[in-house]
């Protein structure tokens, strides 16, 4: 591999794995997990730690890149989707997974009133998410061909704001 990222084997046809994280903690706890996982010999696995925004990978260097719940965070979506293009070869596929416009529409609400009645203003305290009805433009503008949006609601339900803000962290 010119990179340099050739494993030996590999389960299934898979010779290197790349993971990473904007966080420096979150990529070591990723390489923790990786380390121990049963099938962690059998391909090169790599830990690096990243930006979404700004992937630091030769154009065309992965078959498959996928992301779990990190896109909703970043500053700049289209970016981030322009630059997973960027690394897919041409046949390439990306499965993502991230939180939609509807979430936590409740914690929303609730902070908006209360804001309101104390403060007379709101500011925002729940980042913005990508509505699922946009996100098949962004990812055909970001150079996708076959973009499938897929949305699952799950409605879970806590004891007080203390416990959901306890989860959420």
């Amino acid at each position: 591999d010119a990179e340099g990222w050739a494993g030996t084997g590999g389960g299934g046809g898979v010779r290197r794995v790349v993971q990473g994280d904007a966080s420096e903690a979150c990529a070591r706890a990723a390489q923790g997990r990786a380390a121990a996982h049963p099938h962690a010999s059998r391909a090169a696995a790599h830990t690096l730690m990243f930006d979404e925004e700004f992937l630091p990978f030769r154009d065309e260097s992965f078959d498959l890149v996928t992301s779990s719940m990190s896109l909703h965070w970043v500053n700049d979506l289209p970016k981030a989707l322009r630059e997973i293009r960027r690394v897919l070869k041409a046949d390439g596929v990306f499965i993502g997974a991230m939180l939609g416009g509807g979430t936590l529409e409740e914690l929303r609400q609730a902070m908006t009133i209360a804001e309101l009645e104390r403060e007379g203003g709101v500011s925002p305290h729940v980042s913005p998410m990508a509505n699922p009805s946009d996100m098949g433009g962004l990812l055909t503008a970001a150079g996708f061909n076959l973009p499938t949006v897929d949305v699952d609601t799950i409605t879970v339900q806590y004891a007080d704001a203390f416990v959901l803000m306890d989860e959420l962290k």
